[in-house]
């Protein structure tokens, strides 16, 4: 642990990981520096382990300063804010895929509708998938988000130990939306969703995918590296071993087309661009087309792991 000033007033406890989170190798190449654009401007490394070549943030802030980096109204989940074309454009995408997300879980044919979202933010999915029958549980770290959820839909959201409180096998679908890569105890968290999940039940999990042809592309200036909130960068076989190693077993994939476009109008931004949402659209569209219809290729990934 060490500290570093991010302003005269402030200063942030980082934690520099001495083995990679995924396998314990001690080996690590540089792979990115990347600019926090939403909150402070600081530069962060992305590293690179030699061995199994998973991706992550370090230094990092710790499990407690890294909520320093989500104090801003630029921080969309949290918020709600709906000002401005860039947040406008934000919920209308969310508002389509919660449709989406809602229509994928009702077709696993879960046994029992009983669904925890682990990061559910302003509970905007809780509040929809509970008006189809679902008895919903939420956990959100983030007070200002928790306290918008509670207010705006009623049903109790627990803190981050609340996920301790919970009875083994209490839910057939655990989901996290955008979630798994802000989680600082990463394999601990996944093997906390295969004790909670009743046998035959589903893990959802959605992450941005680095391989993605829009990720190379912006490269540093890629919107979903969103440094040093996202501590981890996951491809498609570094998050799948990461579950089967906790004896959840992948069932399919499913690309978020949406997702690129977003990212794309984000990075077009912080590359302070002209036409930017011109530019967005045709970068989206092409990263969306370049996949050739290959799930894993696109710019934001739905992995479905399986109890069993």
């Amino acid at each position: 642990m060490y500290l570093v000033s991010v302003s005269r007033e402030t200063f942030i406890i980082m934690e520099n990981l001495s083995v990679c989170p995924k396998c314990n190798n001690s080996d690590f190449e540089l792979y990115h520096q990347c600019t926090d654009f939403t909150v402070t401007g600081q530069v962060f490394n992305i590293i690179n382990c030699t061995k199994c070549q998973f991706k992550f943030t370090n230094p990092r802030p710790d499990s407690i300063e890294i909520n320093k980096f989500y104090q801003s109204n630029n921080y969309i989940s949290h918020s709600n804010s709906n000002k401005g074309l860039f947040n406008k454009a934000y919920h209308f995408i969310k508002k389509i895929a919660i449709t989406k997300k809602i229509k994928l879980i009702e077709s696993l044919g879960a046994t029992n509708k009983n669904i925890l979202d682990i990061g559910c933010g302003t509970g905007s999915f809780l509040g929809a998938i509970k008006n189809h029958g679902w008895s919903v549980s939420g956990i959100e770290p983030n007070k200002t988000a928790m306290d918008l959820a509670t207010n705006n839909f009623g049903f109790p959201i627990y803190e981050e130990d609340g996920i301790k409180s919970f009875p083994k096998a209490s839910f057939s679908v655990i989901t996290m939306w955008h979630v798994l890569e802000h989680v600082h105890l990463l394999k601990q968290r996944i093997h906390d969703i295969y004790n909670l999940l009743e046998t035959d039940g589903f893990a959802i999990i959605a992450v941005p995918n680095h391989t993605s042809w829009d990720a190379q592309y912006y490269n540093k200036y890629w919107a979903a590296y969103d440094v040093p909130r996202h501590l981890y960068h996951f491809s498609p076989e570094t998050i799948k071993e990461l579950f089967i190693e906790q004896k959840l077993e992948h069932v399919h994939s499913i690309g978020m087309k949406y997702d690129s476009f977003y990212i794309s109008l984000l990075s077009e931004k912080y590359k302070n661009s002209i036409m930017i949402f011109i530019k967005a659209l045709l970068i989206g569209w092409y990263s969306n087309f370049k996949t050739k219809n290959n799930p894993e290729k696109y710019s934001s990934v739905i992995y479905i792991f399986q109890k069993k």
